[in-house]
């Protein structure tokens, strides 16, 4: 039997509307801010503050409701600015030395050959670990710290989320009006942390079951966390350039 939800859900029905944004925030509980970060705090030895994780979490899921209901409010103003800004030739300029340094600085953090130094690469890793285990263990941490790196991991990985664009625009066009729209927003967000709370949740509750694997894919994380580094610095700034040199000399 087909139930006839009408203002909420638009031509496409409750369920098909409920489905698909139920998959676009699964696949944006994948993302660097949403699960890789969640992750990596959690590889960090010793006993779990879980209240510093839920921060964190809390941060982020709270920067993208943010994102989303502004964007949702401002709809086409703020997507044709942007549109505007973007395609000018001195922000392509721009983007197309940004992409170049980039590019140029990876090789830095990990440069070639049997010769490289690895002392000045290490000392880095070994930083940001003892950091992680002061602020998710450690009774002098800072859970404002954990905030914020949530919206810095917002702020980096905003614009590439296209299935979390996707999603506001069926919300817009499919879903109820203002103010239900908003809380759709925020429940699709709360969605995106999902899994990294189960994983939150087995740390805290079967740490005996998880404790193996986490510190083995840590061990190797750390191990080779110059090369990582370079290849994603030198694979954003190769995409940022590529994306700039058609519109400038296509």
């Amino acid at each position: 039997m087909d139930i006839d939800l009408g203002p909420l859900t638009g031509d496409l029905g409750g369920t098909a509307t409920y489905l698909a944004l139920a998959v676009l925030a699964l696949i944006d509980s994948t993302s660097f801010g949403t699960l890789l970060i969640p992750v990596w705090l959690l590889m960090a030895p010793g006993r779990l503050r879980p209240a510093r994780i839920l921060v964190y979490l809390g941060a982020i899921a709270g920067f993208y409701a943010l994102l989303g209901i502004g964007i949702l409010l401002g709809g086409s103003a703020v997507a044709d600015t942007f549109a505007g800004l973007s395609g000018s030739r001195p922000f392509l300029w721009g983007q197309l030395l940004v992409g170049a340094g980039l590019f140029a600085w990876s090789f830095r953090l990990d440069p070639p050959g049997p010769g490289r130094d690895r002392s000045a690469a290490a000392e880095p890793p070994r930083r940001l670990l003892r950091w992680r285990e002061r602020a998710v263990a450690s009774e002098s941490g800072s859970a404002s710290a954990l905030g914020a790196l949530a919206v810095l991991a917002g702020l980096v990985e905003a614009a590439s989320m296209l299935p979390y664009l996707a999603a506001i625009g069926v919300i817009g066009t499919e879903g109820p009006s203002w103010p239900v729209s908003g809380l759709w927003i925020v429940a699709y967000c709360a969605v995106m942390i999902v899994p990294a709370l189960l994983l939150l949740g087995a740390r805290v509750f079967a740490a005996p079951l998880v404790a193996r694997p986490l510190a083995v894919l840590d061990g190797w994380l750390t191990k080779h966390a110059a090369s990582a580094t370079a290849w994603a610095v030198g694979i954003v700034g190769f995409l940022l350039a590529r994306a700039a040199l058609g519109p400038l000399f296509g």
